[in-house]
């Protein structure tokens, strides 16, 4: 009884916990969508949507679109990142094109050149103009 239950709690937990890994040396063109984190070590020509952590690693490159939760770079991107919480972007990164976030980290050394909107930032800023135009309109 108790042994069926065990079983069960543990596929789910592995559905969420996998890890998706592009190695050093290899080129993947296409559009890839998974629940699980991807680690990039290789070249990713695409686009690629995960509910998870993207990871591109030293020697890794992404050129496409990339839809993720989180995401830490120590390597290279190219065009548009859409980070629903955190970009990390480490001492060696590089980052080119349109990146939307919730959160940015970026260490000394980074290049980062790339338009950046953070999502709360832009929800706050909206908010606070329709209000300010409220009180013009009620003091005219």
């Amino acid at each position: 009884m108790f042994s069926n239950k065990n079983k069960k709690d543990n596929t789910v937990e592995r559905k969420s916990t996998s890890r998706n890994v592009i190695g050093k040396g290899t080129k993947i063109t296409g559009d890839f969508i998974s629940e699980g984190d991807f680690r990039i070590d290789g070249t990713l020509e695409g686009t690629l949507k995960t509910n998870g952590r993207v990871i591109i690693g030293q020697e890794g490159y992404i050129n496409g679109t990339v839809e993720c939760n989180n995401a830490d770079v120590e390597g290279r991107f190219s065009g548009e990142f859409n980070v629903s919480n955190i970009l990390t972007a480490k001492s060696t990164a590089n980052i080119t094109g349109n990146v939307n976030v919730g959160q940015i980290s970026t260490e000394p050394g980074a290049a980062f050149n790339a338009t950046c909107n953070m999502k709360g930032a832009i929800k706050e800023l909206g908010s606070k103009d329709s209000d300010a135009k409220k009180d013009k309109q009620k003091s005219a």
